[in-house]
């Protein structure tokens, strides 16, 4: 059975069944028995299903380990030229999706197979987008609250009602046709989505900790995806900047009558210490604004520049003669 969706102007037929969109980086030591796992699972929840695994600048052999398991006819491999992101391989594989249903994951077994019927008896309640909220965050606590006041800025910006948003996901396909004409080296999953549907839910799940490898999530990479996702995906911080210059405004009109008063009442001026403090202040709220104006031209310069969020450099298609050296 198959079902008919428009993208790019044009008629696209998806098979019923799941694809399952898995972004590879430095995890040759994880990949195979994630897939082995999903051959087990997925068999169980859907008709049919395929494997996209998205090598996105590994540096170790996880190309080779690709190229190996797809030897499986349903399993797909694509080589991305260099490391674009996380999310820009996700968006690789899902424009890539052959069924009607995309489920994502991460590639360090910490989001088990063996959840996702929990996942699909949720989406089968008629969510367009399902997301699996661990019941006990596996990482450091500085990841931890990192993480999760990324989320919290995301899902309040977005409007998506789901504050514990994350990378174990499941939605329709059809979505992707909200950002089909996206194009943009900063990508960014969960808003591209909240575009398409406002119907999202969640499910609470147990997380693995990680067997293999180290996480390649560092301060300074959540720092840059809340700056992402605010002067990214929306205009509340330019509003943001507007309300302060209009509050700063009216705060040095009292300060100018305060000024006034103690002149004519006291026939004296403020002193140096005042008159700096307020000094200051001001200068910080301009700095401040001009940093916001700052990130969204950044942004307009990036995609003036017409960079594609990735480049494929090679595709495995599950036949043993494609396999590459």
């Amino acid at each position: 059975m198959k079902k008919q969706i428009e993208t790019d102007n044009h008629p696209l037929d998806l098979d019923a069944g799941a694809t399952v969109v898995i972004p590879v980086y430095n995890s040759e030591g994880s990949i195979e028995e994630l897939t082995a796992r999903l051959h087990i699972v997925l068999p169980q929840l859907f008709p049919d299903y395929e494997i996209i695994l998205i090598n996105d600048g590994s540096h170790d052999n996880s190309w080779k380990v690709i190229q190996k398991l797809c030897q499986h006819p349903r399993v797909r491999g694509f080589n991305l030229m260099r490391n674009f992101g996380q999310h820009n391989a996700l968006l690789c594989g899902i424009r890539s999706a052959r069924f009607e249903t995309i489920i994502t994951m991460d590639d360090d077994l910490q989001h088990p197979p063996e959840q996702l019927p929990l996942l699909v008896e949720t989406y089968n309640k008629g969510y367009d987008v399902v997301y699996a909220v661990p019941k006990k965050l596996p990482h450091s606590w500085w990841r931890n609250l990192g993480s999760k006041l990324t989320k919290f800025t995301l899902s309040k910006f977005m409007r998506i009602p789901i504050q514990e948003i994350g990378a174990f996901r499941i939605f329709r396909t059809e979505l992707r046709n909200a950002f089909a004409d996206y194009h943009s080296p900063d990508v960014y999953i969960d808003p591209l989505l909240s575009w398409g549907t406002t119907n999202f839910g969640h499910v609470f799940v147990e997380e693995d900790q990680r067997k293999v490898g180290t996480s390649n999530y560092t301060f300074r990479k959540l720092v840059h995806a809340g700056l992402l996702i605010l002067t990214g995906y929306s205009t509340i911080p330019l509003r943001l900047a507007s309300t302060l210059g209009f509050v700063f405004m009216i705060v040095g009109f009292l300060i100018l009558i305060y000024a006034l008063i103690i002149k004519l009442a006291f026939d004296s001026v403020a002193g140096f210490p005042f008159l700096a403090s307020i000094i200051a202040l001001f200068s910080g709220v301009q700095l401040f604004t001009l940093g916001i104006i700052g990130e969204y031209l950044a942004r307009m310069y990036d995609r003036s520049t017409d960079r594609p969020p990735y480049i494929v450099k090679s595709e495995v298609t599950g036949r043993n003669d494609d396999l590459e050296s």
